[in-house]
């Protein structure tokens, strides 16, 4: 297992070589990113973070640190920093983990992988720190306290007596519960991430490969109750950012376990995804691939994100066949992401970098508009194609 994970991986790095153009175009991405952040950090008010901008009616909405987004902004800013050590980045990444640090002790979300891990977990690589290790530990503890070993699975949304919900996105999270075990020495956070993966891979997926959105659980049996969605099209349509959530979800597991079946699950939804007819050419998907008005339905460039940052990871792990085609993908949907049909005008967008994602278009909520966490991992996935030689 560990020679062909090498293989795979030297196989990925001597044939696979970012484009000098492509490049050019993430010098340029990274550029006008830093001052669109700029422009955002002087729209802030204090202890608030960035959540969405509506262009219609110009307004500028934020939220507090307890929102699972939270984490996204600051993350962002280190990764910008990383590429351009501009010390403003750093400070105001600084500054707004002040005002996070306190969700390390947030036993009420799921949601502190994204929260903690993408801010402080970055930060940690960034600037060593015990300070941010231990609210990094913190962070894990509380995450860990929302499992339960009837389930096999991390809570997700707290409910009505008897339920226990989780949803896809959770795959997300784990990567912290791995971080904490090779922290700490504790290995019960590395069991209740491979607990939690095993079953959602067993209850959460279709013959297909494409994803459910929400399973809820029985509270008392662990048996399934419900299988549906909250935000796609239909309980059995695919919402694309799900999809992304699994394919990215999976392959961290594979990172982490080098276990097979992890890399042939994240494989099997990447097929899912890029034989799905209603994949458009330029790989930005729509917001659910069974969306009713295709090809007129809304594009969702948060899953695009996801998915060319997923796809630059699964690559150094897959076969040469599979490994070519998610690294050309990669680089479709970040040339895309990066064109001016998705990526905002300087001085536009409330400072955002991206336009077009879909937060909950059931919910009406934050519908093609852009999204602190499509802004992130298309900064991670750019930093991935341009780091992919170093590796």
């Amino acid at each position: 297992m560990g020679n062909l994970f090498l293989l795979s991986s030297v196989y990925a790095q001597q044939n696979f070589k970012p484009k000098k153009a492509i490049l050019k175009t993430i010098d340029d991405d990274y550029k006008n990113a830093a001052n669109q952040y700029q422009l955002m950090m002087k729209e802030l008010e204090p202890n608030r973070f960035p959540k969405t901008y509506y262009p219609q009616t110009d307004k500028f909405e934020t939220s507090g640190s307890g929102w699972w987004c939270s984490g996204f902004y600051p993350g962002t800013l280190i990764y910008l920093y990383d590429q351009l050590k501009d010390p403003a980045l750093l400070t105001e990444a600084s500054r707004m983990m002040d005002v996070l640090a306190k969700e390390q002790y947030n036993k009420t979300t799921h949601d502190l992988g994204f929260m903690m891990y993408c801010s402080f977990g970055n930060a940690l690589k960034t600037e060593p720190s015990d300070a941010y290790k231990q609210i990094l530990i913190n962070s894990a503890k509380s995450l860990a306290s929302r499992f339960d070993p009837k389930v096999g699975c991390i809570k997700s949304w707290d409910s009505k007596p008897g339920d226990y919900l989780v949803i896809i996105d959770n795959m997300m999270n784990l990567e912290l519960l791995f971080w904490a075990t090779k922290a700490t020495g504790d290995s019960s956070y590395y069991k209740i991430a491979v607990t939690h993966a095993n079953t959602t891979m067993k209850n959460h997926f279709r013959p297909d490969y494409s994803s459910y959105h929400v399973v809820n659980y029985n509270a008392e049996t662990g048996a399934v109750q419900q299988k549906r969605t909250a935000q796609g099209y239909a309980d059995e349509s695919a919402w694309a950012r799900g999809q992304a959530w699994g394919l990215y979800g999976y392959t961290v597991m594979y990172r982490e376990t080098h276990d097979e079946k992890y890399l042939d699950q994240a494989e099997h939804i990447a097929a899912f995804i890029l034989n799905n007819p209603n994949l458009p050419a330029d790989k930005i998907p729509y917001w659910d691939y069974n969306a009713p008005n295709i090809p007129d339905a809304l594009r969702d460039a948060s899953a695009a994100g996801v998915m060319a940052s997923a796809f630059l990871e699964l690559c150094r792990y897959s076969g040469s066949k599979n490994a070519e085609k998610y690294f050309h993908t990669a680089e479709t949907i970040i040339t895309n992401l990066s064109s001016a049909q998705y990526t905002a005008k300087a001085g536009t967008n409330g400072g955002f970098i991206l336009m077009h994602s879909v937060g909950s278009l059931p919910g009406k909520s934050e519908v093609d508009v852009p999204l602190t966490y499509a802004d992130y991992y298309f900064i991670e996935a750019l930093n991935r194609y341009k780091n992919f030689e170093k590796k």
